[in-house]
């Protein structure tokens, strides 16, 4: 486990940090890296929402990292895929789920990418209104 800044280098981007990318199309033959996580936020309009898996487990979020540059430091991406059926009711897209047994494959780099980052079936998350507590300002890892 390192730390690293969420989104990739404004300096390159004319200010802007990208903290996600999108799946379709890409292939990530190196820096691949994974987020550990029990739950998603979303946000729409005034609500928020928790996202979990059905089974209560931990999941990891696939991502991939970007090296220091000058000032800047380790930073990392979210990979994201179309929603599955739940979440697809509140946004289009969330972050690629990787589960515990699929973890080796994504490192090893020994599964394509369009055979592990896809949206997950129906009935996989658990979708709670957050109706109290402070709001997330950030993705807690």
């Amino acid at each position: 486990m390192v730390e690293a800044t969420w989104g990739s280098n404004p300096r390159f981007s004319d200010g802007a940090s990208y903290r996600f990318v999108r799946s379709e199309g890409k292939t990530f033959p190196s820096h691949r890296c994974l987020m550990p996580a029990s739950e998603f936020h979303m946000t729409v309009k005034d609500r928020r929402y928790r996202v979990r898996l059905d089974d209560g487990n931990f999941f990891y979020l696939a991502g991939v990292w970007e090296p220091a540059m000058a000032d800047y430091p380790l930073a990392f991406r979210i990979i994201t895929v179309a929603a599955n059926p739940e979440v697809s009711r509140y946004q289009d897209r969330h972050g690629a789920i990787i589960l515990r047994r699929q973890v080796m494959r994504w490192l090893s780099k020994s599964v394509s990418e369009a055979d592990i980052l896809e949206a997950p079936p129906a009935r996989t998350f658990v979708i709670e209104e957050i109706t109290s507590g402070p709001r997330q300002p950030a993705l807690a890892l």
